[in-house]
């Protein structure tokens, strides 16, 4: 990160204390905002984590910023810190932001994660606003940046006198075009486990033309849909998780297509249906010898018994990959998934083993930048006229700290916590970021990041 230390006067009558919980992968570029803040709004920045690994060690070089080493589980510690702050940012795994978010309603916290909004989270709404406290989540990239940027959209052509018929949105975490040298034309820009589990959270669901539409997920990769964004070439887009909610979030009850999906580059979808079809995704069981197989022998499992044919024929066979598809062969091949590897994890799940495996290829080299690209289809009736109108935003990361991934996750965070703290976002409970007094500056502070939306009317 290689920030440098700056003198810092305190004044602990008016001072805000900022706390962060989870320094991961995607927290680079909020931490770099926080502290490049940090001195104009008299700020102190805790830091709480296992590990520090992904952090500069420069970092603890600024007198206004703090790193303890943390425990979520850890009861008394949790309520200690939580108790001392102004506000808490949670960047933990999803599951683990309730005991966070409860304390933070006990003691009267403010809070903001970038994660999808739970159930649970949703059921606190009630006890936040007694407490007078402000829990904002899904305010990283998607969920986010597609909520504020589509949303923004969508109360203009509303505004003008339209009315929506079809809404889609998706969004990609891939790698930038210069650094794209792999068959799959895919490397890890996030948690790989997400990557590896995309689309086990039960049926998909969306409605499209007024018709309410569902796909399981042993068929989910093989349902995509081409997108062409200028400048960048085609993609192909999968569905993602319930977009049905999302019409009376939005105000749009009434809409007949709501499409929310995931962006890959075309090829990856049916490849990875291969995994699927196979079972090596599967991350309910685990397998009691993993640690003496191979990756050779892992694929077999799953392959019909044959003492004649060998693993590449049955696997062929299995999937009903044709000997002349060569392209979709050589993606699993270049894997090394047919290889004599040893497997070295011990009663590893098929879904950890297969991570482990992508692990070994995917992941971005030094010199590699990953690309964040989201894309938006508005259809609406104004004056008995149909209109189109596509957004879209490409985002490149810097440096494997400010990646595309950690500033389009960072900065919304970090821009988000600021306007809480000075009294910008005052409304109470549990939310999302959909109202124009949150989504405008947020979306107007992010173009000096360089994250901006292109919008083009469609004739």
């Amino acid at each position: 990160m290689h920030l440098n230390s700056i003198n810092f006067e305190v004044h602990l009558d008016d001072m805000k204390k900022i706390l962060l919980i989870g320094a991961g992968r995607s927290t680079g570029s909020l931490i770099k905002y926080l502290t490049d803040n940090a001195e104009e709004n008299n700020w102190q920045l805790t830091i709480a984590d296992r590990s520090f690994e992904f952090l500069d060690r420069h970092i603890t070089e600024l007198p206004f910023v703090t790193t303890v080493n943390f425990d979520v589980t850890n009861q008394d510690q949790r309520e200690e810190l939580i108790k001392n702050s102004s506000i808490v940012i949670s960047m933990l795994p999803a599951h683990m932001h309730m005991s966070v978010a409860n304390d933070c309603v006990e003691f009267k916290k403010n809070m903001v994660t970038a994660s999808y909004i739970s159930k649970e989270m949703e059921n606190l709404h009630q006890a936040a606003k007694e407490s007078g406290v402000i829990i904002i989540n899904e305010i990283g990239v998607d969920p986010g940046i597609d909520h504020l940027s589509a949303k923004k959209v969508i109360d203009e052509i509303i505004a003008d006198g339209g009315e929506l018929k079809d809404f889609e949105t998706f969004t990609g975490g891939l790698v930038a075009p210069e650094s794209d040298n792999n068959p799959w034309n895919y490397k890890f820009t996030w948690n790989p486990r997400n990557v590896v589990l995309a689309g086990q959270g039960g049926a998909v669901k969306f409605i499209q033309e007024g018709t309410y539409k569902y796909i399981p997920y042993n068929k989910l990769f093989r349902r995509t849909e081409i997108i062409e964004i200028k400048g960048y070439g085609k993609f192909e887009g999968y569905a993602n998780r319930d977009s049905l909610k999302y019409r009376k979030v939005y105000g749009l009850e009434d809409i007949k297509t709501m499409f929310r999906g995931t962006l890959r580059k075309p090829g990856y979808c049916r490849a990875w249906d291969g995994f699927v079809q196979l079972g090596a995704t599967d991350d309910s069981y685990t397998i009691p010898n993993s640690k003496e197989l191979t990756f050779r022998s892992f694929i077999n499992l799953f392959l019909p018994y044959n003492p004649h044919d060998s693993v590449e024929l049955k696997f062929r066979h299995y999937l009903s990959i044709a000997h002349d598809d060569i392209e979709l062969f050589e993606k699993y091949k270049w894997l090394d998934i047919f290889e004599d590897i040893p497997v070295e994890l011990d009663n590893a799940s098929p879904a950890e083993i297969l991570q482990k495996i992508l692990m070994r290829k995917w992941n971005l080299s030094d010199n590699d930048k990953d690309m964040i690209v989201m894309w938006h289809k508005f259809i609406y009736t104004k004056d008995g006229k149909e209109y189109e109108k596509h957004s879209s935003m490409v985002v490149k990361g810097d440096n494997q700290i400010h990646t595309a991934m950690a500033k389009t996750v960072g900065f919304p965070v970090g821009i988000t916590a600021k306007m809480i703290l000075n009294g910008t976002i005052n409304e109470t409970g549990v939310h999302i970021p959909i109202k124009k007094v949150i989504y405008e500056p947020i979306l107007k502070e992010l173009e000096s990041y360089g994250i901006e939306f292109t919008e083009i009317d469609i004739t």
